[in-house]
C-alpha cells in the first residue's frame, strides 16, 4: 500500500487550509500515486482563540452517515472519492457541548467513514523550555480504543500527537490486530527535536507495526497572540524500526510502500507479544 504523508504548515482559518490541503493532496496523488493520504493533527484550524476553534469545528455526522456534514467532514469524504484512495483525515475539531473533541476520521476510497477516534491524551504541560499547553481547557479526552481496515492484509491503529508517549495504547491497538499506526500530530519544535523521532521508532519497534506519523510544521498564533513552532519531519518507519520516508521543515509530502510481508517477517524472527510476562498498572 503506498502511503504519503502530506505535511502542512496551518493558520487558523479553515477555508484557506482546506484549499493548501486540496493542493498538496491533488499534487501528492498526481506525483506518487498513493493508496493512503494522511494529513496532520489540527490541519483545519492550529492556533487562534477558542472563538476560532469552535467555529472552525463541526457537529460530525453519525458514523452510519445520517445528519448534516459539514465543510471539513464533506472535503476528506469528497477528496477521497474524487481520486480513489484512502483519507486519514488527520485530526479535527468535533463539537461536543461547551468543549470539542480531537478527532481523526478515516475514508475509505468511496468517500465513506470508516472509522473515528478522539484523542485520548490530552496535552496539558509545561516544557523545559516553559511553554505552557492546556488541551484541556479547549477539548474533552476520548475513551475509545479504535482500529481501521485499509486493505485485506493491513489494519490501522488510530492515535494522536501526545498519545504517542502512552505505550500502553499501542500495546492494545496491536493486541487489537494493528500492523499500521497511524499518528497525526502537531509537535512543538522543543519537544519534536528531543523526542520524536525517538519516540515513534520505539512505537514502531515495540508493536513491529510501521508507524505513518504526519505533523504540522511552521509558526502559528496562539488565543495569546504569541507565536508557536511545530516540528514537522513527518516520517514513515518500518517495524524494524528504519524510517524510510521523510518530510523536512516546510510543507510536502513523502511516500514510501507499506508491504505486510515486512511485517510478518519482523514477527516471525522476534515474537516478543508471545514473550510477554508481566502486566503492569500505575496509578
Amino acid at each position: 500500500m503506498r502511503t504519503t504523508v502530506i505535511q502542512m504548515a496551518p493558520g487558523a482559518s479553515a477555508p484557506e487550509n482546506i484549499d493548501t490541503a486540496r493542493a498538496l493532496i491533488t499534487a501528492a496523488i498526481t506525483a506518487d500515486r498513493p493508496d493512503l493520504v494522511v494529513l496532520p493533527e489540527m490541519w483545519s484550524c492550529l492556533g487562534g482563540t477558542n472563538d476560532m476553534k469552535f467555529a472552525a469545528a463541526e457537529v460530525l455526522p453519525a458514523p452510519d452517515g445520517t445528519g448534516e456534514a459539514g465543510p471539513l467532514y464533506r472535503f476528506l469524504s469528497g477528496i477521497a472519492r474524487a481520486h480513489g484512495v484512502s483519507v486519514h483525515g488527520g485530526s479535527i475539531g468535533e463539537r461536543h457541548g461547551k468543549k470539542l473533541f480531537n478527532t481523526a476520521l478515516v475514508f475509505n476510497p468511496q468517500g465513506r467513514e470508516i472509522a473515528r477516534y478522539r484523542k485520548i491524551h490530552l496535552f496539558d504541560v509545561t516544557t523545559p523550555g516553559g511553554e505552557g499547553y492546556r488541551e484541556s481547557d479547549t477539548y474533552e479526552p476520548g475513551s475509545d480504543i479504535v482500529t481501521a481496515p485499509l486493505s485485506p492484509d493491513l489494519t490501522a491503529g488510530l492515535a494522536i500527537c501526545y498519545d504517542i508517549r502512552f505505550p500502553a495504547l499501542f500495546h492494545a491497538l496491536r493486541a487489537r490486530g494493528a500492523n499500521v499506526l497511524l499518528v497525526p500530530a502537531a509537535f512543538t519544535v522543543e519537544t519534536g527535536l528531543a523526542h520524536w523521532e525517538t519516540l515513534l521508532r520505539a512505537r514502531a519497534i515495540e508493536t513491529q507495526c510501521w508507524m505513518v506519523a504526519c505533523g504540522t510544521t511552521g509558526t502559528h498564533t496562539d488565543a495569546s497572540g504569541q507565536p508557536r513552532r511545530t516540528y514537522g519531519h513527518s516520517m514513515i518507519i518500518d517495524p524494524w524500526g528504519t524510517i524510510v520516508a521523510q518530510v523536512s521543515d516546510g510543507p510536502g509530502w513523502s511516500t514510501a510502500r507499506i508491504e505486510r510481508g515486512v511485517i510478518d517477517s519482523t514477527r516471525a524472527r522476534m515474537p516478543v507479544m508471545a514473550h510477554h510476562r508481566l502486566s503492569i498498572h500505575t496509578p
